[in-house]
């Protein structure tokens, strides 16, 4: 007998939706552009992780990233690039959606976000159509794999931990999860997680 679910925390990007700025679309952006790739990529590493936990604005991080000296383009029209890297997975925000509503459970996103990315995400794809809780690195100030963000999480959920699962595609994350007793289940595709959710007694 499966204890009962009540509560799903997943990754928005990689689950939900693509990843949006990550390596490829950098990789991209600095063709497009003709930037050098190899000094967007260290000043991206040096600032990002300032940016995706709120400290900084996209308009700081791109002025960091690439705006430190005069370009032929505008900041719009990098940011515009930007935001049309996200594209949602259609079948995860159905599965999700039908779940969540078959057994009336409590969906909350757990992700590393900067503010105005993750806006764009949620209002673009509606994900807070089904999504009830936000826990997003440039909202509270913590970014995974920091165990605060996941325990934040929790109490602001108020789901108990046997009832839980966590959805990332990210192993390590996972894996810190599971360490503070919520369920994991790594997200290599739709396939394998839909059968792991149903082995975990949701299914549709």
């Amino acid at each position: 007998m499966h204890q009962k679910i009540t509560t799903i925390f997943t990754d928005i990007g990689g689950v939900l939706l693509s990843n949006g700025w990550d390596r490829k679309a950098r990789a991209e952006a600095s063709a497009l552009f003709n930037l050098d790739l190899t000094e967007i990529e260290e000043r991206h590493h040096l600032t990002f992780d300032t940016y995706e936990v709120g400290k900084i604005t996209l308009d700081d991080y791109l002025y960091r990233l690439v705006f430190y000296e005069a370009r032929s383009f505008s900041v719009d029209d990098f940011k515009a690039f930007m935001f049309s890297k996200s594209f949602p997975y259609p079948d995860m925000i159905e599965l999700i959606r039908r779940l969540k509503v078959k057994y009336a459970l409590k969906i909350a996103v757990i992700s590393n976000e900067g503010r105005e990315l993750n806006q764009y995400r949620i209002t673009t794809f509606k994900l807070n159509e089904f999504i009830d809780f936000f826990i997003s690195s440039s909202f509270v100030h913590f970014r995974k794999p920091d165990a605060d963000i996941f325990k934040m999480a929790i109490d602001i959920s108020q789901s108990d931990l046997e009832s839980s699962i966590y959805i990332d595609d990210r192993m390590l994350f996972v894996e810190i999860a599971e360490s503070l007793g919520l369920k994991g289940i790594c997200h290599v595709d739709f396939k394998n997680t839909e059968e792991q959710l149903a082995k975990l007694g949701l299914y549709i």
